[in-house]
């Protein structure tokens, strides 16, 4: 029986499925320590004196470690980036391939352990417009990076989709009739939509299924980041000043700005920041926010951080307030945050991706009324402001979702099954 394997390795999440010969379609599960998931974490965890480790395992060392090692999140949002090449961590030089390779290795290996060897073609996920690319010879340039950390993890051979084209495969394949559709998925890192026909008679001419894919480089990642700057940093000492010899200083941005965006927030640990922060304290206007800030970069804490910015973005997506709750011995930052307020924090955001979707819609001289059916998949997709947009240029009764963590992998799963069938 030919099988298809599919890998959508995400800015937050990854995940891994399996497509048959019969139709069936699963995904695969990771290992925790009360069971199983269905979602990887793409974080990796460098334990003092150890080799890294990544997936929920990783997250469960991490939390359960007195002497915190090195958590880092959000990889894939460097891979267009030509100025980070790669890291020091315990004194031992990780090229950006090489980190990636760790968390690919270890999907790869579970995966095994369940479906069998790896046989390609396997499909693999790719956004329209990667995190940090401003054209296509950056998106080319990250494509190339990631086909080295897969090679090196014994991946191949591969072939690579567009994310919301994925999505629409696994979509399609619970249709009995034929639909225009416009597929949104909303990543960690990147916003990607496609306008596709789908359905029976859309099958027997693949060639022209796909009218049109745009996208934008910004999704939960940039909203986890305006709650940062709004919210958070404030309270860590951004606005704050500092006397330096005969002058006063205001704290400086770049620290802030690193603070909340997650692929960087880990890469402030370092002597010299360390060192730099200290020196400020010393001389700060408000010393206990500048301990504060010092207290979550020394002790890595970036995590935390995410997990509470990101209970209270999921109580936003069904309540009219949310409570914003990050509290250890020595930091305690609590609050009440009103949905109309992270609305505003993220306009800029949202005013993208209402242009990015009204752009695909020009570009393939398609109205919104004859559009059948909108689906949106990816964890933003649940952000009532995020679905406003769509309510607004469509509406709400064509407007479907699902399996917001596993549509795009099991779509791959099919595209690989479909070559392993030509």
């Amino acid at each position: 029986m030919r099988k298809g394997i599919g890998i959508d390795f995400g800015t937050t999440n990854s995940s891994v499925a399996l497509a048959r010969d019969d139709g069936h379609v699963e995904s695969v599960r990771f290992k925790t320590s009360t069971g199983t998931t269905e979602t990887y974490r793409s974080v990796l965890y460098f334990e003092p004196r150890s080799t890294g480790i990544g997936g929920p395992v990783a997250i469960e060392r991490y939390l359960a470690a007195d002497e915190k090692g090195r958590l880092i999140q959000s990889l894939k949002s460097f891979l267009a980036s030509r100025l980070f090449t790669g890291t020091s961590i315990s004194g031992k030089q990780f090229s950006l391939e090489d980190l990636i390779t760790i968390m690919l290795r270890d999907i790869r290996v579970q995966a095994e352990s369940q479906i069998g060897a790896f046989e390609g073609p396997i499909a693999v996920g790719r956004p329209i417009h990667y995190s940090s690319a401003t054209n296509e010879d950056d998106n080319e340039f990250a494509l190339q990076r990631l086909s080295r950390a897969l090679a090196k993890a014994g991946i191949g051979p591969v072939v690579f989709e567009y994310e919301p084209v994925a999505a629409a495969s696994f979509y399609e394949s619970t249709l009995d009739h034929d639909e225009l559709v416009l597929i949104g998925d909303f990543g960690g890192g990147t916003s990607d939509f496609s306008i596709l026909r789908l359905g029976p008679s859309a099958r027997q001419n693949r060639a022209h299924r796909i009218l049109g894919t745009e996208g934008v480089a910004l999704a939960g990642d940039a909203f986890d980041s305006r709650v940062v700057h709004n919210l958070v940093s404030p309270k860590l000492g951004r606005g704050t000043e500092y006397r330096s010899l005969d002058k006063i200083l205001p704290m400086p941005e770049w620290i802030y700005s690193d603070l909340s965006r997650w692929h960087y927030l880990s890469f402030l640990k370092s002597a010299e920041t360390v060192e730099m922060l200290r020196g400020i304290r010393s001389q700060s206007f408000d010393p206990e926010r500048i301990e504060g800030l010092l207290h979550i970069v020394q002790n890595d804490l970036g995590f935390y951080l995410h997990q509470a910015v990101q209970a209270m973005k999921v109580e936003l997506s069904t309540e009219q307030v949310g409570s914003f709750i990050f509290e250890d011995h020595v930091v305690q930052m609590n609050g009440r945050v009103k949905r109309s307020s992270f609305e505003k924090w993220i306009e800029p955001d949202l005013e993208k991706i209402r242009a990015c979707v009204e752009r695909l819609l020009h570009a393939t001289a398609i109205a919104s009324h004859d559009v059948d059916r909108v689906f949106l998949t990816g964890g933003s997709s649940l952000v009532p402001a995020v679905r406003k947009i769509f309510e607004d240029q469509f509406d709400a009764g064509r407007i479907s979702g699902g399996n917001e963590f596993s549509s795009v992998a099991k779509g791959l799963a099919l595209r690989a099954l479909s070559e392993a069938q030509n």
